[in-house]
């Protein structure tokens, strides 16, 4: 009676919480799942009139054998190294700028953080314009102000190209979320002790020595929390790439688009194979480092 006294509350207070993510969390990805595995492909099935049938996986193997999907999944490929090596880097630098304290640091530190406080359909509204495609006299935006500077060779059709356009869609998200990688940087490298560099120096190691086998391991937790947060959103890109860019662009397809699009013209079967490739995609990204910080802090 004692342990049922003494368990009751907390769990009467979790109770809520728990229902609420059984239902809305897993709950709907097992419904996601269920779809996935339908040929629920109309329309008039969506609405009852005609018969849905349990295929399997056929969706799946539809999905990843379509030239379109392989494409749209090379373009969040793409997207993603992008994404990760322009946030990481840039906020790197920023918070190096920033590690040691500076006369105007809360000003700068503002204005490195101000993007993250614009949403990405605001910031993708902007950004379209300045990726504008049109060159020579018609020309706006970037390749407009490479025009006036007399670098008419740096004028591009962005996001346009049917190449490397998702690439330059990854521009405005760098731009975005630099300013939250560098306050993960800059915490971290507030978080070394003064002693660990003050060793090092007496040792005879030089600033940059110090920098390198003090400060830079100590980062290691700092950098691959940065790679996770950033990784898995960049794979759940969807709001900024459909502001910039349309639906129906080809060069700008990612799976989050083609969702959208199958879920338009009640494909809710592809729609939501769509879903379960994302989630299986993120899951592989991040029950490894939820794994390896569960060993870790069990020691």
């Amino acid at each position: 009676m004692r342990r049922a006294k003494s368990w009751g509350p907390p769990l009467l207070l979790l109770a809520p919480s728990v229902l609420l993510i059984a239902v809305f969390v897993y709950g709907l990805i097992a419904v996601n799942a269920g779809t996935s595995f339908t040929d629920n492909h109309s329309a008039a099935q969506a609405n009852g009139v005609a018969p849905i049938s349990f295929v399997g996986v056929q969706n799946y193997l539809d999905l990843l054998a379509s030239p379109d999907f392989q494409h749209s999944l090379k373009n969040l490929v793409l997207y993603t190294a992008v994404f990760l090596v322009g946030t990481l880097i840039t906020g790197f630098v920023w918070a190096w700028l920033l590690e040691r304290p500076i006369r105007g640091e809360g000003i700068f530190r503002s204005i490195y953080l101000f993007p993250m406080a614009v949403s990405f359909v605001a910031s993708g509204v902007v950004w379209r314009w300045l990726l504008n495609s049109n060159q020579g006299e018609a020309a706006s935006g970037l390749n407009r102000l490479f025009q006036i500077v007399g670098l008419d060779v740096l004028q591009n059709p962005w996001w346009n190209n049917i190449t490397w356009g998702i690439a330059a869609i990854a521009l405005p998200a760098v731009w975005q979320l630099s300013g939250y990688v560098m306050a993960l940087f800059l915490a971290g490298f507030r978080g070394i002790p003064d002693e660990l560099r003050e060793a090092g120096r007496m040792d005879g190691a030089s600033e940059w020595q110090v920098y390198r086998y003090v400060i830079f391991p100590q980062l290691t937790p700092v950098l691959l929390s940065a790679l996770i947060i950033i990784g898995h959103m960049s794979l759940k890109a969807f709001d900024l790439i459909m502001s910039i860019s349309r639906p129906s662009n080809y060069q700008t397809k990612v799976p989050a688009v083609d969702m959208y699009v199958f879920k338009s013209s009640y494909d809710f079967a592809s729609s939501a194979a769509v879903g379960a490739i994302l989630l299986i995609i993120v899951a592989l990204l991040i029950v490894p480092y939820l794994i390896h910080s569960s060993r870790k802090d069990g020691r």
